[in-house]
């Protein structure tokens, strides 16, 4: 099977391509800079997140293509403004860029086309009650997840306009070695042994190891029965936020310094500071309901525990530390 990758040398893109490589398949990996495919693929230079020229030059010949796996998109930052301009911004790369790859890829003759979308196209900071579904009504809050919805609603029309299968994905948080942004700040704070007012917070969140999905999005591109499917996916376990510290620390060999604060006193400090949106993502539950590509897939599950996956960051970082590998 021959799989186009955008985002190639992402986080994610990373992840998938190795595991693509080593399961036999031929990747081209589409990235901005030459020299950064990972081993093993062959690297398609292309240089504007929004994709503007893509059709007319396309990375392999017609046909050639079994499937394209979009990865590349404007991520999520913490605490970036809301304004008119921003979601413009997102826009221009998640929905109409992703537009342009996939029509690309249905004029070239691809036959499937996943994106890899998010849990904030349909879910808010504030969280749910029940586990996610696939159908549940969507609320994002902030431009980011709008975004992602959008292009998640496009690709549902151009389905219906030309019959391109499409796929959608739409992991949590993905951690993993090479993780950065809030994860990492996560692994740093625990090995400073910073103390943190999270040790009363039984909120449940789902969370999903790289190379789960990496696993999961090579069986998507694989598997006829993923044909036009939407699929949440998440680890075995919903750790709560202090299980999940808990369990960094004793990976990393540094016990998560945990204060008990109620959290009714956080979510009103929250308030206090302009930060609600973010104490409200550590003190509120989302956990998805991740059984639907395993009964469409039957036979599919995370090959890798939560706690595998810990275990495998916690021991990346602790190299990071040491002054090997990536810092």
């Amino acid at each position: 099977m021959h799989v186009v990758v955008t985002g190639a040398n992402g986080f994610v893109g990373r992840a998938l391509c190795r595991t693509l490589v080593e399961n036999g398949h031929r990747v081209t990996g589409i990235v901005r800079r030459a020299g950064t495919a990972p081993a093993g693929v062959v690297e398609w230079v292309h240089g504007t997140p929004e994709f503007a020229d893509i059709d007319v030059h396309w990375p392999a010949p017609t046909g050639d293509v079994d499937c394209v796996v979009h990865l590349a998109a404007r991520v999520h930052v913490m605490n970036e403004a809301e304004s008119d301009e921003t979601q413009r911004a997102f826009n221009a790369t998640n929905v109409e860029g992703t537009l342009r790859v996939a029509r690309a890829a249905q004029r070239h003759g691809v036959g499937r086309f996943i994106y890899v979308s998010s849990i904030k196209a349909i879910a808010g900071s504030g969280g749910t009650r029940e586990p996610l579904r696939e159908d549940a009504l969507a609320q994002p809050d902030d431009a980011y997840g709008r975004s992602k919805l959008a292009a998640e609603r496009s690709l549902a029309e151009l389905h219906s306009e030309t019959g391109l299968d499409v796929v959608i994905v739409r992991p949590p948080l993905v951690y993993g070695p090479d993780v950065g942004a809030n994860f990492r700040k996560m692994l740093d704070t625990v090995w400073r042994g910073t103390p943190l007012p999270l040790g009363a917070v039984d909120a449940q969140r789902s969370l999903l190891f790289v190379d789960n999905l990496a696993d999961a999005l090579m069986h998507c591109a694989s598997d006829a029965r993923s044909a036009n499917g939407c699929f949440h996916l998440a680890d075995d376990v919903a750790p709560s936020v202090a299980d999940l510290l808990r369990a960094i620390g004793r990976h990393l060999g540094r016990p998560a310094r945990l204060v008990p604060v109620p959290v009714s006193l956080l979510k009103l400090a929250g308030r206090l500071t302009g930060r609600t949106a973010q104490i409200e993502r550590l003190t509120e539950s989302l956990v998805l309901d991740a059984s639907a590509i395993q009964r469409q897939l039957s036979g599919w599950h995370p090959p890798y525990t939560l706690d595998e996956g810990l275990r495998a960051t916690a021991d990346w970082y602790r190299a990071c530390r040491k002054g090997q590998g990536r810092a």
